[in-house]
């Protein structure tokens, strides 16, 4: 990997903060854009801008055609058997709520319980809390150890009769922790229990086989992986997204409509009611070809290179703490140093131009499990250096030393 060339490609890279070079690690909140995909959007805007699928002039002819390319580069990027599980939502937590409330809605009864882990992003929480109000079911949790690993022999015990779906992410947000999904997945099949996993901070550092997985649901985010905000993507196997009911009703999403009664549109139309987002789509078709040029495999094994580099140089700190020590973890280190508050030390930080994220990362269940408010997180990027990771290290000592 040519780490300058591949910089050159993100020009806010080369900008300033408050008169410094910014360095940018907080990749896991939102990636930066290469430029290929900022030009594509303008492209769309200015020659191929009209509503998809429902025209037979030339420039709605033309928008679709480039929609429905994405939805294939992403079926091809997961290795979904087919382009119709491939749903387009408008980020991870719009696509877990959509399964969320679907599933349920055909599959669930009172009493009926949900599996999810200690770690879950609140989207992954908060959206089957909604469920529970609605539909009367019960979450259960698996709890981690002090590693921040998943506890997987507690998980067999929390299967049950009632168990109709495990939701659980691939990485943690906040420990970088890599769960054992293989494992887990082999677990629930076992018992018939399907498997959704949150894949927003996976997809863009590894590759990912759906159909090897053999994971029921896997979502993610366009915004984390290089393309635009705004854009997302479920995947279903088709068996259980042909059962389960539209989230949302609208145009598109139907046959036949009527006074009488509606019939729904076939996979994957019955789940994307109104206007689509078409030109995040196609521009999210670009990101994930530009990651695709550069290999995910050569990434995955760059920025492992960078994340044992980062936790190296950060254990040298006097009074650090890191959060999530798992031997199997990716591109996130989350930490405490002494008794220096969170939010101090990311905004003096940011004053030397370096952006880190600070705060529960919205996982309060998780802090409240580690007996924290909050934590500063660095998440990594390809587009990261070593040589960023010694400024940040400075920059820690340096907010240190203010702090006696």
């Amino acid at each position: 990997m040519d780490i300058e060339k591949i910089r050159a490609d993100f020009p806010i890279l080369s900008t300033t903060v408050y008169g410094k070079p910014l360095i940018y690690l907080d990749n896991g909140a939102t990636t930066q854009k290469p430029k290929c995909v900022v030009e594509e959007i303008e492209k769309i805007y200015y020659t191929t801008n009209a509503n998809v699928h429902r025209g037979v002039h030339y420039l709605s002819q033309q928008a679709t055609d480039l929609a429905e390319e994405s939805r294939v580069v992403v079926q091809q990027f997961i290795n979904a058997e087919h382009s119709k599980e491939i749903i387009f939502t408008k980020g991870t937590t719009e696509s877990i709520n959509l399964v969320a409330h679907s599933f349920c809605q055909q599959f669930c009864v009172e009493g009926d319980e949900i599996i999810i882990s200690a770690m879950e992003h609140h989207a992954n929480i908060v959206s089957w809390q909604l469920q529970e109000a609605i539909r009367g079911i019960k979450l259960r949790v698996i709890p981690i150890n002090e590693k921040g690993e998943l506890k997987l022999d507690e998980l067999q015990k929390l299967i049950s009769s009632k168990t109709r779906l495990i939701s659980v992410m691939h990485i943690s947000n906040v420990l970088g922790t890599v769960n054992p999904i293989e494992k887990i997945i082999e677990i629930a099949h076992a018992h018939s229990i399907p498997v959704l996993i949150d894949a927003a901070q996976s997809v863009q550092h590894m590759t990912i086989d759906v159909q090897k997985l053999d994971c029921d649901f896997l979502v993610f985010s366009g915004h984390k992986v290089y393309g635009p905000n705004g854009v997302g993507v479920l995947y279903g196997k088709e068996k259980w997204l042909n059962q389960m009911p539209p989230y949302q009703g609208g145009g598109e999403m139907i046959s036949t409509v009527s006074f009488k009664g509606t019939t729904f549109n076939e996979l994957p139309f019955k789940f994307e009611a109104g206007t689509p987002n078409y030109p995040d789509v196609i521009a999210l078709g670009t990101a994930i070809k530009y990651i695709k040029n550069i290999g995910l495999d050569s990434i995955k094994a760059y920025e492992d290179q960078l994340l044992e580099y980062c936790t190296d140089e950060l254990l040298r700190i006097k009074d650090i703490r890191i959060f999530g020590t798992s031997d199997k973890k990716s591109s996130v280190i989350s930490f405490l140093v002494g008794n220096i508050h969170h939010y101090d030390m990311g905004m003096l930080l940011d004053k030397m131009g370096i952006a880190v994220r600070t705060g529960h990362h919205c996982a309060q269940p998780l802090m409240e499990e580690l007996g924290i408010e909050g934590t500063v997180r660095i998440s990594l990027a390809f587009y990261n250096t070593k040589e960023e990771i010694d400024q940040l290290v400075a920059g820690i000592k340096r907010v240190a030393s203010m702090f006696g």
